[in-house]
This record gives structure tokens, C-alpha cells and sequence, in this order.
């Protein structure tokens, strides 16, 4: 199988469109930007305070005061801004992002999220990802399927919540899923894997598309 993280950053930039206003979160969901058809141009949002944020910076360029909120070295567009965070977070929280992508510790078939704390273990906090989820228009988790084969899509999170019910999408190396009022509607399964095997795979009971794709 290819590269897991590839696979699943292919596929959520399928869902972006020209001219959305997105916010990248650190990560696997930084690598979605190296996939977007040529076609589709997006507005990359930081919270630190950067609308129009360009690809990393190439080693040996870094500018030092030219970072996004992960602390990794980026670039700006032509046109970019810089503003403080309370403006970032009227951006944010006025609904002006249209989509946010988000890796997690858990997720449920009622798209609750959980992904910034394990009780117990260092974590460096909640940062924007609570304000994200709520004011995001749309919600992908990009994530790993299982983690060292324990379930993290379950009937139920485990873990602190992030928020109730704010996940749209959820985006792994086995399959697409959608969040609706009666669970997890399973639309497009990657070929090297049987429904079993996702299910096997999922903790809550999957529902199965009848328009079920292959995942591209």
C-alpha cells in the first residue's frame, strides 16, 4: 500500500474548493496543500494570525518571525496578511472559515471529537482546534484509521471531548465517512480493503452507502 498519510491527504483535497478560505490543522492535515488539483487555489488561515499562508519553508530560508501555529517555518502569498489573534479568532468564530481539517484521538458516530488530551501525558494544549470545529463551515478529520490497532472511531469517545457534534467528514486510508443524524453512512471504501476489514476496524456499526465508490 502507499504511504498512509498520502493516500488520506489525496483524498481530502478532493473535497476543497477555489477560493475556500481553509485552515490546515498540524500534521498529516499540512500535507493536503501539496495535493489540490490545478484548478483550485485556496485561502490558507493560520490562528497565530496569517491569512494567504504559502507551503513550508525551504531549509536554509527561513524567515524567524514567519510561523504558523504548530511553530513549523512557513511562507506567505502575495497579498497575505498578518493580524493579531483576536481578529483570527473573529475570523474563526464568525464563520468565515469554510473548512477546517483536523487529525484526532477519537471520533464518534455522533461526530463528536476528541483530539487534545490523553489524562495523564503532556500535551501542549487545546489550542484553536475547539473555535475551529464550531466555526468552521465544514469539519474533515484526516486520521489514521486505528492507532496500533486499537479502534478511534467508536460508538461512543472516551477521551475529553473537543466539541459535540461538529464533525462533517471523516477521511482515513480505508474509507470515507460521512456524520448524519443516523450514524456513520460509509460512502467509498479504498480497494485494498474489504468491508469487513473497515468494520473490523470501526468500534461503532458502520452504515454502508448504497452508492458505496471506490476511494480515489
Amino acid at each position: 500500500m502507499a504511504d498512509i498519510k498520502e493516500i488520506i491527504a489525496r483524498r481530502v483535497a478532493k473535497e476543497l474548493k477555489d477560493g475556500d478560505v481553509v485552515n490546515l490543522g498540524i500534521g498529516l492535515p499540512t500535507m493536503v496543500a501539496n495535493f489540490l488539483p490545478e484548478d483550485v487555489h485556496i485561502v490558507l488561515q493560520s490562528e497565530n494570525g496569517i491569512m494567504g499562508m504559502g507551503p513550508a519553508a525551504e531549509p536554509g530560508k527561513e524567515d524567524v518571525d514567519i510561523i504558523n501555529a504548530g511553530a513549523q517555518y512557513v511562507t506567505v502569498l502575495p497579498g497575505a496578511q498578518f493580524f493579531d489573534s483576536a481578529t483570527s479568532f473573529g475570523v474563526i468564530r464568525g464563520g468565515h472559515v469554510d473548512a477546517t481539517i483536523l487529525g484526532a484521538l477519537q471520533v464518534d458516530k455522533h461526530g463528536n471529537l476528541a483530539n487534545w488530551i490523553v489524562p495523564g501525558k503532556m500535551v501542549p494544549g487545546m489550542g484553536g482546534a475547539m473555535d475551529l470545529v464550531v466555526g468552521a463551515k465544514k469539519v474533515i478529520i484526516a486520521m489514521q484509521h486505528t492507532q496500533k490497532g486499537a479502534h478511534k472511531i467508536l460508538d461512543e469517545c472516551t477521551l475529553p471531548y473537543t466539541a459535540i457534534n461538529v464533525v462533517d467528514m471523516i477521511i482515513t486510508e480505508m474509507g470515507v465517512m460521512e456524520v448524519t443524524p443516523d450514524g456513520l453512512v460509509l460512502t467509498e471504501i479504498h480497494p485494498d480493503f474489504t468491508l469487513d476489514q473497515v468494520q473490523e476496524a470501526t468500534e461503532c456499526k458502520l452504515i454502508v452507502s448504497p452508492d458505496l465508490k471506490p476511494m480515489k
